[in-house]
């Protein structure tokens, strides 16, 4: 698999240059740049794996979950600077959607498949429950509810407010996670492989591994900005909205890297990690990224509040709660990741036909 994916990026970064330069047809080239990224995710996939062995699973996560979203971030820096603002608004909602259930769901799925009973730390799950009620629960419908009592310049000076305190309180979490409280909460339960993970050898040594996660991440941000560019014309072209390109299409190109590193893990039983990769990515997007990207509209010509649409809210919140309510007890099997998958397709149909 990865030799084609190898050759996918020998073949599609050249592409994407020459075809840029030659201006081929925008839904030729919206297929190239496409195929191009997602495969550079997959070996930031391959490199935050090996790097997962050498630092464990809750900095391995959290590294791939950073450098999945770097992706989701640089495509979403592009669009803003653009003035799509539906478009990023959108792909945020996709981020949260694709982590929250494609990638968790199919995690469990293709897991379950292979593993019966499948376990991960629950502690974790009940810590990220809390937060993810918070960033997209209070935070992000806040936002929402005031801004109908609000002009634009009030709104959009309380969303860089919220947006601040998303980012420390995220800073926070991670220094409770990986200083204060490291190693406090381990489940009792032998959960997610640990006993395999501490005897497995990285395919890649550290070092390696960073240098290609950081000239796959340099090349996706120059093929993101092209990508960009096409959104106009493809959606015409096929008949998608601004809202189902940012939803679907931009959180699927974007954040392939987690997809296929986290259903990677899970088929290695390594639960802990595969977890900590969709819910942590999903926060990182919610308390990090998505306040990151108002801060930097203010230097934009138009900037962009955190007032997402009733559709987009309402997927969001019914996503949390069924990933707080499947994922709580600290187990999983194939079914539970067939019911999430089920309600990611239901939602999809949906932001299709708007």
């Amino acid at each position: 698999m990865y030799k084609f994916f190898l050759i996918m990026i020998a073949i599609g970064f050249p592409l994407s240059v020459l075809g840029s330069l030659l201006h081929w047809p925008v839904v030729l080239m919206f297929i190239i740049y496409s195929l191009t990224i997602i495969a550079l995710a997959s070996y930031m996939g391959r490199a935050t794996e090996s790097i997962a062995v050498h630092t464990g699973p809750r900095v391995g996560g959290l590294i791939n979950a950073t450098f999945g979203n770097a992706v989701e971030l640089i495509i979403a820096f592009f669009a803003l600077k653009a003035g799509l603002i539906t478009v990023v608004l959108a792909s945020l909602t996709g981020s949260v959607l694709g982590n929250l259930l494609l990638v968790m769901g199919l995690s469990f799925f293709v897991g379950g498949l292979k593993f019966k009973r499948q376990k991960f730390n629950v502690f974790d799950a009940r810590h990220n429950s809390g937060l993810l009620v918070f960033a997209v629960l209070v935070a992000f419908v806040i936002p929402e509810v005031f801004a109908q009592e609000m002009n634009d310049t009030k709104t959009f000076a309380l969303s860089v407010g919220i947006s601040i305190i998303l980012i420390l309180l995220y800073l926070a979490a991670l220094f409770f996670k990986l200083v204060t409280h490291r190693g406090v909460y381990q489940s009792t339960e032998a959960g997610g492989g640990h006993s395999e993970e501490e005897h497995e050898t990285a395919e890649w040594g550290k070092k390696k591994a960073i240098l290609i996660l950081l000239l796959a991440t340099l090349a996706v941000a120059y093929v993101s900005e092209s990508l960009v560019h096409t959104f106009e014309e493809v959606g015409e072209a096929f008949g998608w909205s601004e809202l189902f390109i940012g939803v679907i299409i931009v959180a699927i190109v974007g954040n392939a890297a987690e997809h296929a590193s986290a259903i990677i893990m899970a088929y290695k039983n390594k639960m802990d990690i595969a977890v900590e990769i969709a819910v942590g990515s999903t926060l990182q997007i919610a308390m990090f990224v998505a306040p990151i990207l108002v801060l930097i509209s203010i230097f934009f010509e138009k900037q962009m509040a955190l007032v997402f649409t009733v559709p987009e809210l309402i997927a969001m919140v019914t996503a949390v709660l069924l990933a707080i309510a499947i994922s709580n007890d600290g187990e999983t099997n194939w079914f539970e990741g067939a019911t999430i998958l089920a309600a990611y397709l239901i939602m999809g149909i949906g932001f299709f036909l708007l």
